[in-house]
């Protein structure tokens, strides 16, 4: 299926034309039948030469529905525009052109209306001529169907995609229909496929309750798939698919592009702008950065004032059927940050259109298109911060790497919402586990790591290394094993510490560790007290870096005995009778009461001894 949009000034025709091309009445309120406008969205469709099947999203023209136009015009890829041959271009013709301009709509077919009311060539060649300054192209007639010959050659839009293609027709006595269909069937055909695999995002544009079934929403597929049973997020709501129907057909699956109706099961009635979406695929945000383009009367005064140019404070942003109020704040040149007054489920690369809804009707509303360049902004509090937050998204693309380059550090969960696409990304972006980094913030981390840790290993000399957790704090990142992947040689990770150097103790401290090591060597169990530890210069932290170093064995806190010390004395008591006491012990040990108790304890728990009873231990 394709689904087109219809735009343009209020009475021109769009209606009566699709009805003349489908058979069907698109205006669905009796009072849009009485008046003769559409106030609501209508939809109709056809089958059209090809065998394609086409619907029509029928928009209002009139200025006071433009938010409705927008509805209906935001998820679709292509418009029929609509001008009346007796009226020509109209102010709502301008608004609907800039507002198609700021959402980036590119495939376009111009249909000039009333063909039997009035000469058909004025209005054409002014409405070739506004498409073609609005980036649409040079709107070309069909000889065949208009009967006008336009002028040879023209002007490209739409980035290189091709002109617009321009029908002279009548939706009263049938001229140009066939013409039209044939015109259609290549517009259609020229639109980029939709992406079966994509998350689902169905801005809804009408809600109601069916008898027996509940709650039942409509909205344009634009790509990906939704199937009965599938769970979806209805702003961010868990929600279950109980059934579908697309162009009044019911159906297990359907894919985008598509007019469908999805009825769900156990939820309320949401209003037009929410949305269904596929859990975990967006990001659901209020606070968005963007790069502005404007549109219409305001691109001139841009070129004209160049970076002068500013938004008002308060905004509306349309995207697909959702407008949500915004506050605006310029961080530099067209790069702005909006606050919306509710999340949305956004991806970096979307397009939000801004209008001014206080400006007078008569003028153009529209001021500019949006496109979104970060979904997640940091804070901006130190002097200097927008600016410099504006000049790294000046060149932001929506994809992976644009989104590292401004956040640098990225779990895959986090990235695929913020860009749709799941992993793996870049092989040069994966870190560790599912953390990925941009590669030059990586390449310096690495560097910054290693500064700090041999700048805390000349601060602590006593200390095997730098802690992991200390490591973390001073680089600021979020989780350990971030820092653990970036210890790289001459350095190690051991024991929950980076290692900087090889094993060794401070000259001072080595001196004096030799100089009690000689006094234990002739009283191997005689540990000398606090006082002797002193005097020889060693405290807390100087033997607790002798004992990781290997130079004494720590019994107990305050005593210290040589290295393999525990395996002499069990083997003295074993020539005691067994069991022995510890007064038994201390006397084959030549030691005090102070060491022995400790140490007996210590070659319990190291399984060289055992405890017999309250008083009496044996060797193992």
């Amino acid at each position: 299926m394709y689904v087109v949009a219809t735009a343009g000034h209020v009475d021109h025709g769009k209606s009566t034309l699709v009805r003349a091309l489908t058979g069907m009445e698109p205006d669905r309120l009796e009072e849009e039948r009485r008046r003769g406008l559409t106030i609501e969205l209508g939809y109709a469709w056809t089958t059209l030469p090809s065998g394609r099947r086409l619907a029509f999203v029928d928009v209002p023209g009139h200025e006071r529905f433009l938010s409705t136009m927008l509805a209906g015009v935001g998820p679709v890829p292509a418009v029929l525009f609509v001008v009346a041959a007796d009226e020509g271009w109209m102010p709502q013709s301008e608004e609907h052109l800039v507002a198609l301009e700021a959402l980036g709509v590119r495939h376009c077919l111009l249909a000039v209306t009333r063909a039997d009311l009035a000469d058909p060539a004025p209005a054409l060649e002014q409405a070739r001529a506004r498409l073609a300054s609005a980036g649409l192209g040079d709107a070309r007639s069909d000889a065949a169907g208009s009967g006008v010959r336009p002028d040879a050659g023209g002007v490209g839009g739409g980035g290189g995609r091709g002109a617009v293609e321009a029908v002279v027709v009548s939706g009263r006595t049938g001229q140009g229909l066939d013409e039209l269909r044939e015109a259609l069937d290549r517009l259609v055909a020229a639109l980029p496929a939709p992406d079966p695999e994509a998350p689902v995002r169905l801005w809804i544009d009408r809600a109601f309750s069916v008898t027996g079934s509940g709650t039942v929403v409509t909205g344009t597929l634009p790509e990906g798939g939704i199937s009965v049973g599938d769970e979806l997020a209805l702003d961010g709501e868990p929600v279950r698919v109980r059934a579908l129907e697309s162009l009044k057909e019911p159906l297990s699956s359907v894919t985008g592009v598509a007019r469908v109706a999805v009825n769900l099961r156990g939820h309320g009635l949401p209003e037009r702008g929410r949305t269904l979406a596929t859990p975990g695929r967006w990001t659901w945000t209020d606070l968005v950065d963007v790069r502005t383009s404007p549109v219409g009367p305001e691109r001139g005064v841009v070129s004209a004032g160049g970076e002068e140019w500013r938004l008002p404070r308060l905004l509306t942003a349309h995207i697909g059927s959702a407008a949500v109020t915004c506050e605006v704040r310029t961080l530099g040149g067209r790069i702005v940050r909006l606050r919306l007054a509710r999340p949305l489920p956004l991806h970096l690369g979307d397009v939000l259109l801004l209008r001014d809804p206080g400006r007078d009707r008569a003028e153009v509303r529209v001021l500019a298109g949006a496109s979104v360049l970060d979904v997640r902004p940091p804070a901006l509090g130190r002097r200097g911060a927008a600016r410099a937050h504006a000049a790294l998204l000046e060149s932001a693309a929506p994809d992976a790497a644009s989104a590292l380059r401004i956040h640098r550090l990225l779990r895959a969960a986090d990235l695929t919402a913020m860009i749709g696409t799941p992993g793996p990304y870049s092989a040069d972006s994966t870190v560790c586990g599912d953390w990925y980094a941009d590669p030059e913030y990586w390449a310096e981390l690495g560097e910054r790591l290693a500064a700090t840790a041999r700048r805390y290993a000349v601060e602590h000399p006593l200390e095997p290394g730098m802690p992991i957790e200390a490591a973390r704090h001073v680089l600021g990142l979020p989780d350990r094993q971030l820092v653990a992947a970036l210890v790289r040689s001459p350095f190690t990770l051991a024991e929950g510490r980076i290692v900087t150097r090889p094993a060794g103790l401070p000259e001072p401290v080595a001196r004096a560790v030799e100089r009690l090591r000689a006094e234990l060597s002739a009283h191997p169990f005689q540990a000398p007290e606090a006082g002797r530890l002193a005097e020889l210069g060693l405290g807390s932290r100087e033997l607790a870096a002798a004992v990781r170093g290997g130079r004494l064995l720590r019994v107990t806190e305050g005593i210290v005995l040589l290295p393999g010390a525990d395996v002499r004395a069990a083997e003295l008591l074993r020539r005691l009778p067994q069991p022995f006491t510890v007064s038994q012990a201390r006397r084959a040990l030549d030691t005090s009461r102070r060491v022995a108790v400790p140490l007996l304890e210590h070659l319990d728990r190291s399984g060289l001894t055992q405890r017999v009873d309250d008083v009496h231990r044996r060797c193992l």
